[in-house]
């Protein structure tokens, strides 16, 4: 029996959540490793290693690559959206969780009493590195070519 098939009926679908759920799992086990902690948030949480984002659009293009072929405009679709989702990933996201990180510290510093402009912290773990988005490149790449 194939139980990649099994999930939703759609092989490429299925190899993407396959690919995003493993990512988000490593998340899970590098932050027990590394933190001495189990959070169970990191499976849904963004930011960390590795790229969830870049393991489940890279695995869709090589599945889409494998089932549609590489001349095929579905593979050309899937590789744009790929790049275009670990650009946004290392770059615009990460500059919003930097830019939390500075305005998370001024207003922990705030002199005259603090205002009330947020409720609570702003999410600093937005994007990734360059270096997380290439290791989920990487996962996503093999899950979608051995499945």
């Amino acid at each position: 029996m194939n139980y990649v098939h099994t999930l939703t009926g759609n092989h490429i679908l299925n190899v993407a959540l396959i690919a995003w759920f493993v990512a988000q799992l490593f998340k899970v086990i590098l932050n027990l490793i590394f933190e001495r902690k189990l959070d169970w948030t990191r499976m849904v949480g963004a930011g960390g290693m590795p790229s969830s984002h870049s393991a489940i659009v890279v695995s869709l293009a090589v599945s889409v690559g494998k089932v549609c072929g590489t001349y095929s405009p579905e593979f050309a679709i899937a590789v744009v959206l790929a790049l275009v989702v670990m650009y946004d990933a290392s770059g615009v996201r990460r500059a919003a969780g930097e830019q939390a990180k500075v305005l998370n510290y001024m207003m922990d510093h705030w002199v005259h009493g603090q205002p009330d402009l947020f409720q609570n912290d702003l999410k600093q773990l937005l994007g990734h590195t360059p270096m997380e988005v290439l290791a989920g490149a990487i996962l996503g790449g093999v899950i979608g070519w051995l499945a």
